[in-house]
């Protein structure tokens, strides 16, 4: 009888939120599928859940299973969602090994017949801890291998690295290596060199260092629209047009201008016409070149006269408004972390190239 191959079990954690977890996870599931290897995909503890099949589901499982056609099984592919009030109620009435059991089962459910997996963690190695859940705990539990993920630089990177393997090491899980993600294209080399040397030092395998592209980190207007829960007043047509900066139009307009880039969303109230008319042009002329902004977000619920309206409209730019105020609106696009979704082909594409151009993915499977 031929002997079956041992589980290629590896479990993407990160030294923070938005480090890059789920664009490794993206590239690593097509590079193995490249490879003829049947894989799964599990993220055992999620926190920002969408409605799936008249549950809850995570939105990074949601968007591999949707990519991927491995719906099959989305709900073991997601055991556990931390929504509004969970880790309250669990520290008032602990059931550690009722949640630890259900993630097993759900793993030996995905995984029969496979060939590899990739789990995902939730944040920084002790991420979970409140719920007996950490990433380090659950890595130990389903005895996967553990590759880490940092952002750019050197000495704060490895600081955090260490940090992070230090409760993995505490629950008697292997660091595979680590992978530095988001890091200047002018950099690359530098980082590589030298913060491969210092992690090696440590006895820590640098396996990959990736550059930054600033538009995987950019929303569309779209989803700048339903994040802040925002309606749209015209330009229906071109939501898909990215967010790279964001502007409050509290200024005068030839100050504005100034200020204007590509795919700026410029903010500003319903009643500044001077502003809104600096904008309703799609291109304008800056030191000689043409800007093109990539929307508008009209705010303290006032709408412009129906002449300018008209102007908008006939612009085609993405206007959208809110009852908010000014600021508010500013400060909660400021601190939006949009995360890939399955309409963003192109990301989805980069994120493929970036890992099987950037990341050791050899190395990886012959240390597991």
């Amino acid at each position: 009888m031929k002997k079956k191959k041992p589980l290629k079990n590896i479990f993407i954690s990160a030294i923070h939120q938005n480090a890059g977890k789920t664009m490794i996870s993206l590239g690593l599931f097509k590079i193995f599928q490249e490879r003829q290897m049947k894989t799964a995909f599990m993220k055992p503890v999620g926190q920002e859940t969408v409605t799936y099949d008249h549950g809850a589901i995570d939105k990074d499982t949601y968007l591999i299973g949707e990519v991927y056609r491995c719906q099959k099984h989305m709900k073991d592919m997601s055991p556990i969602t931390v929504g509004h009030g969970y880790t309250e109620q669990y520290i008032l009435k602990p059931r550690k090994k009722e949640l630890q059991d259900k993630i097993y089962r759900s793993f030996q459910t995905i995984t029969r017949g496979k060939d590899a997996i990739i789990v995902e963690g939730t944040g920084h190695a002790g991420v979970g801890s409140v719920i007996d859940c950490s990433n380090a705990e659950v890595a130990g539990l389903l005895e996967s291998k553990v590759v880490i993920v940092s952002g750019g630089g050197i000495g704060r990177a490895i600081d955090e690295i260490m940090l992070n393997k230090a409760l993995f090491d505490l629950c008697k899980v292997p660091v595979l290596g680590v992978i530095i993600n988001k890091v200047l294209p002018d950099k690359l080399e530098k980082i590589k060199k030298i913060a491969g040397r210092g992690l090696a030092d440590k006895g820590v395998r640098l396996l990959g260092v990736i550059p930054e592209m600033e538009w995987l980190s950019a929303p569309t207007v779209e989803q700048v629209k339903e994040r802040l829960n925002l309606k749209v007043f015209s330009g229906q047509d071109n939501l898909r047009a990215r967010v790279y900066t964001a502007i409050v139009a509290a200024m005068e307009p030839y100050n504005m201008i100034g200020h204007l880039r590509d795919g700026a969303l410029v903010i500003t109230s319903g009643d500044r016409v001077d502003n809104i008319l600096v904008v309703v042009s799609s291109y304008l002329l800056q030191q000689g070149r043409s800007v093109k902004v990539a929307g508008l977000i009209l705010t303290g619920g006032l709408i412009p006269s129906d002449k300018i309206a008209v102007l908008l409209k006939d612009s085609r730019i993405p206007v959208l408004y809110s009852e908010s105020d000014t600021y508010t609106i500013a400060a909660a696009v400021e601190h939006m972390t949009p995360k890939i979704q399955k309409t963003d082909k192109d990301k989805i594409m980069e994120a493929r190239r970036l890992v099987k151009n950037y990341v050791d993915v050899n190395t990886m499977l012959e240390n597991l």
